[in-house]
């Protein structure tokens, strides 16, 4: 949009450049997918670290066929996730942080889809699935759309 004045003979031009901020809709959804992930994962990788491994066997067959370092890894992987992508959002120190937690959920998912469908347990992936697309809004709008402004010091 150019803007022209003009005073006694004097002509001054002006360029107004709109910045597009992103709709209060967009930032809503991005942070109610941010808290879906958070008590998501967070509670996925307590059950992990938490509970002895023949009980977690009981509610997934997988983790009594793996060995237990495996399984309390993917539990810390889950949890380190789940904080990620809230905490520094929240806190805004290093919100670039919630953008990484995005990604290393959505690559999680990724592994966590091939692994149950080689396994034959494609009845259980539709959480994966969820959570997948959940992890790639979240990396899409806090990496493009909505960043998280760093808190000045």
């Amino acid at each position: 949009m150019v803007a022209t004045l003009t005073f006694w003979r004097t002509t001054v031009s002006a360029t107004t450049y709109e910045t597009t901020t992103p709709g209060r809709a967009l930032r809503i959804g991005l942070w109610a997918a941010q808290g879906l992930i958070f008590f998501a994962f967070t509670a996925a990788g307590l059950v992990k670290l938490l509970t002895p491994i023949p009980d977690l066997a009981a509610m997934m067959p997988w983790a009594g066929q793996y060995s237990a370092t495996f399984v309390r890894f993917i539990g810390l992987v889950e949890l380190a996730g789940g904080i990620g992508i809230l905490l520094p959002a929240l806190t805004r120190i290093l919100p670039r942080l919630t953008v990484l937690a995005a990604l290393g959920c959505s690559v999680l998912q990724v592994f966590a889809l091939v692994f149950h469908i080689s396994r034959g347990e494609a009845p259980v992936t539709p959480l994966n699935v969820v959570l997948l697309a959940l992890s790639l809004f979240v990396l899409w709008g806090r990496g493009r759309k909505a960043p998280i402004a760093a808190r000045q010091s």
